[in-house]
């Protein structure tokens, strides 16, 4: 009888592990198949857009319309926050979640040098000094009046050369340089030179990692 107990559980066994082996090797199948997939399809949006240089394993493509999409984004939503504070509604929050949405603040680093910072408070790699950039009233922030508070009637963008030629895209992160006009409540337009840096989240979504404007150099101005 023991033999024969013996034999069953060594017959058992050897079913679990051909089992398991069975399970795992379905399961790394099906993750390549996945890879590959993938592969293929970031390969795809590259030849549709003419990359010439993607990094190594890029498992995502930022494309053109993604780009000019989280421009124009950030145009209006600069425009919406003075238009709320004219209104007397919650601009405050309103510029928090698009910090938290248009920004890489909750993710990782963001360099940011917005147009009218200067001395030491000139970057702003927190969250916190972006908000205070853009609606003031924080006193560790003392110079800041609140640039989206103007308010804005109407923003701008266009990168410059023709077309997607102001647009430089390498896998997951894109990198734009051209011009931002805003106009006040005068009708008066001011333009900005102006440079970013996307980066394509997990989950799909565009967020800015740097942020660098200023204002145009003009030789005649002493």
């Amino acid at each position: 009888m023991k033999p024969f107990i013996l034999a069953l559980s060594t017959l058992f066994s050897c079913c679990i592990l051909f089992s398991c082996d069975q399970i795992k090797e379905t399961v790394q199948s099906e993750a390549q198949k996945t890879v590959s997939q993938t592969s293929d399809e970031v390969k795809k949006v590259i030849d549709e857009l003419g990359l010439s240089y993607v990094e190594d394993g890029a498992q995502t493509v930022v494309t053109y319309d993604e780009v000019n999409a989280a421009q124009q984004a950030w145009c209006d939503a600069l425009v919406k926050i003075g238009q709320l504070k004219e209104e007397g509604g919650d601009y405050k929050g309103f510029a928090e979640q698009v910090l938290s949405e248009a920004y890489n603040y909750d993710y990782g680093k963001v360099f940011f040098k917005p147009t009218l910072a200067f001395g030491d408070q000139t970057f702003r790699t927190t969250k916190k000094g972006a908000l205070a950039y853009f609606i003031g009233g924080d006193p560790d922030f003392p110079n800041d009046k609140g640039f989206a508070l103007t308010p804005w009637v109407k923003a701008r963008y266009d990168n410059l050369g023709d077309k997607n030629e102001g647009i430089q895209i390498y896998g997951s992160v894109a990198i734009t340089m051209g011009n931002v006009w805003v106009t006040g409540k005068d009708g008066k337009e001011i333009m900005v030179d102006k440079t970013w840096v996307f980066k394509k989240g997990k989950d799909g979504k565009l967020r800015i990692i740097v942020h660098k404007s200023s204002l145009p150099y003009s030789p005649d101005s002493k």
